[in-house]
């Protein structure tokens, strides 16, 4: 019978690398290739951590001359993701002789300044006008007398890295194969003092950076990958045979709720706890709840090791100087007891990271940032991290996960410990880093918000998407048609290159959009909606419904009593359900938001045959003004009135077209393709408006992010007609 993996963390890793495929490539190319393969397992490599490096012999454009290149990642790059453009070429010969250059400023006796100030020099290494920027770990990979490096952050080597043990178990570990480096940051300083260990110890095949991971190189590339994940798996065999299984981190205090329990009590406290953190700046939530997490979040050791904080300079970046961890007895204490925990414990945390700005900062510094935190960790219900996007918020739980198998490592052999609360806050808020932040693009408008898309499976609920997506937005696209929800999702993200959402997962969501189904006339579907959008996102925002019936009268022109029924239930009643159960979400949040709900021009112009229809959407729009008093002041409430929208609606099937056009005796063929017959329909409606112009899916688009936006923020409880100018439809 297998060990369960809370018995047994660390892992050995295998190579990926072909032959097959990397002799087909020129040697960047498999530079890339070897950079993809480390970047593929966060236990290798966090998100946009570490960096690999070759120096190539390239032919110099201006001279024709073979010189030597470092080829190397660039700043902000992803090692799993990168390809040739995320890549710095910089002349290996200027770089050594920046050398001189640093000495001469270093010699002032003002090393900071002389540190930042050598990343200016770079650019003016760049081989053939290389527009990709180095990253400040370039002299890392320059200094070290080998043609090819790869610097990783695997959790075994960090747990090593940091234990108050660390030299002796880097000894103990790899003999004379590895040697030990203290605490530096990473940067000019650091690659000079890799060169000088190198120097005084002929033969060694990497350095354990105190603190911070593993470097290592040789003169083969491929002998350079395979050697990063032999010296990962030596410091892995090492910690899996001194494994405390359950007895990890203390062993544990309190026991995990049960899945479906724990996910019921988040779904009660995350729109909550959401509207705790936003205060300064609005956050989207991950979900992280598998057993290993469980068991360091409930264990004895946990608050303590928490308050530590995490060493490595990426791990802490994300998730600040240290988590929330939130004093609370998943077996005795109430729910209400744990949203006290919460706000006490913020209050608390604010104070702490003020006082450690405070105290660390100085004249030069940037402004204190938000001071809310990033990890909260929670006893019985896991761990729940916060970011600007969906994608921000995953990746910090990916690095507190890693942070948690460091501390598992490192306390399994030794005691773990951070480095000091002025270096932390050096990193954090080095001048470099900050300028880094500055040079990012202004947020879109949408960002940070959480937007429901109901009736996204078709008509303008599907062209309503991709255009909040594409302003920023992390969007829930409802149908009630679970397959066309997840179709409207998967396009999305087939565009953006990810896969569709899975609401529900081990860490909630995959990207900016998932898909639910959801009957808005059955309040128990809304409600089970509202819970997988808390569980994805951790809360809610904003909501355009956009889902409605045209009940088709029969060939005499009448409606049954049932379908007037099913025609108020869903454009009326429907309404009203979503947000009587969102407003739980907005109240419990606290924060801004809006509706949009999507009525039509038949509100107030009567039309023959079209009585349940008309009268539905009239009585929407009085809907809209009474939610709009009723959720005030932070819900805004609105709707969009089109004329009639053919294009893409799911309302005028390909019988419907023809019915209505021989109603009003437009010719046709039977051969024409529905398309065809839509156009036409099209035509003859904006025949009879002011524009003469057929009504468009982007147009009413358009006018439901307006709403949504801060543009139109002091706008509630009004109709926009989006209708050509019907003047039938004019304000009375």
């Amino acid at each position: 019978m297998s060990r369960s993996t809370t018995e047994i963390y660390f892992r050995t890793v295998e190579s990926k690398w072909d032959d097959e495929i990397a002799s087909d490539m020129d040697l960047l190319e498999r530079l890339v290739y070897r950079s993809n393969l480390l970047g593929s397992d966060a236990y290798i490599n966090n998100t946009g951590g570490g960096n690999t490096s070759s120096k190539l012999k390239e032919t110099d454009p201006l001279t024709d001359e073979e010189v030597e290149v470092v080829w190397v990642k660039g700043s902000g790059g992803d090692l799993r993701t990168a390809k040739k453009p995320n890549f710095a070429s910089l002349y290996q010969q200027r770089l050594l002789n920046l050398q001189d250059i640093y000495q001469s400023k270093e010699n002032t006796g003002l090393k900071t300044p002389a540190e930042d100030s050598m990343t200016e020099m770079y650019p003016h290494c760049t081989f053939n006008l290389n527009p990709r920027a180095p990253s400040i770990d370039t002299p890392l990979h320059s200094f070290i007398p080998y043609k090819f490096v790869d610097h990783t952050h695997p959790v075994p080597v960090i747990a090593i890295a940091t234990a108050n043990k660390g030299p002796q178990l880097t000894k103990e570990i790899y003999g004379d194969d590895v040697v030990w480096v203290d605490w530096m940051r990473p940067g000019f300083e650091l690659g000079l003092k890799l060169q000088e260990t190198i120097e005084n110890n002929p033969g060694i095949k990497g350095i354990v950076l105190g603190g911070h991971g593993l470097i290592n190189w040789a003169n083969d590339d491929k002998e350079c990958y395979e050697l990063s994940l032999e010296l990962i798996n030596q410091a892995a065999d090492y910690l899996s045979n001194h494994e405390k299984g359950e007895e990890s981190y203390g062993g544990e205090k309190y026991q995990s709720l049960k899945k479906d329990e724990r996910r019921a009590v988040l779904a009660e406290v995350l729109p909550f706890l959401r509207g705790q953190v936003s205060q300064q700046n609005q956050f989207i939530g991950t979900i992280q709840d598998d057993d290993l997490t469980l068991q360091f979040i409930n264990s004895k050791d946990a608050p303590n090791l928490a308050e530590l904080g995490t060493s490595c300079p990426d791990h802490f970046l994300r998730t600040k100087i240290k988590p929330l961890y939130v004093e609370w007895n998943p077996q005795e204490d109430s729910l209400e007891d744990l949203k006290s925990e919460i706000t006490s414990g913020l209050e608390k945390y604010r104070e702490d990271y003020a006082d450690y700005y405070n105290n660390h900062s100085d004249e030069d510094s940037p402004d204190m940032r938000d001071p809310n935190p990033t990890v909260i960790l929670i006893p019985g219900l896991g761990m729940v991290t916060w970011g600007k996007n969906k994608s921000e918020s995953r990746v910090t739980a990916e690095f507190y996960t890693a942070a948690i198998g460091v501390m598992r490592g490192a306390e399994s052999v030794a005691k773990y410990t951070a480095i000091s609360k002025q270096e932390a806050y050096d990193i954090e808020y080095w001048a470099l880093e900050e300028a880094k932040l500055q040079r990012m693009p202004p947020e879109a408008e949408l960002s940070r918000q959480i937007i429901a898309v109901i009736g996204a499976g078709s008509g303008i609920g599907k062209d309503l998407v991709p255009k909040l997506i594409d302003e920023g937005a992390t969007v829930i696209a409802l149908d009630l048609k679970e397959d066309a929800a997840n179709g409207t999702a998967k396009e999305v993200l087939d565009d953006i290159g990810m896969g569709i959402g899975v609401a529900g997962s081990g860490i909630s969501g995959s990207g900016d959009i998932i898909g639910l189904e959801c009957d808005i006339t059955d309040r128990k579907s809304v409600q089970e909606a509202m819970h997988e959008i808390v569980i994805a996102y951790g809360g809610l925002d904003n909501i355009a419904v956009t889902a409605g019936l045209y009940p088709t009268p029969d060939q005499a022109g009448n409606v049954s009593d049932s379908a007037w029924d099913k025609s108020f239930s869903v454009n009326v009643k429907g309404n009203f359900i979503v947000a009587d159960e969102a407003s739980k979400i907005w109240k419990a949040q606290n924060l801004k938001g809006s509706m949009v709900i999507t009525t039509s021009a038949n509100a107030v112009v009567p039309k023959a045959g079209s009585f349940a229809y008309d009268t539905s959407k009239s009585a929407a729009n009085h809907l809209v003004r009474e939610l709009a008093i009723s959720l005030a002041p932070n819900i805004r409430v609105n709707g969009v009135a089109p004329a009639t929208v053919v294009e893409g609606s799911s309302m005028f099937p390909r019988d419907r077209v023809k019915a209505s056009l021989t109603k009003y005796g437009i010719e046709f063929s039977d051969e024409e393709s529905t398309e065809s017959l839509r156009d036409k329909l099209a035509e003859f409606y904006a025949s009879r408006t002011l524009t003469k112009k057929p009504i468009t899916l982007e147009q009413q688009t358009e006018a439901i992010f307006q709403l949504l936006s801060t543009k139109l923020e002091n706008t509630s409880g009004h109709i926009i007609p989006v209708d050509g100018g019907l003047k039938e439809a004019f304000l009375r």
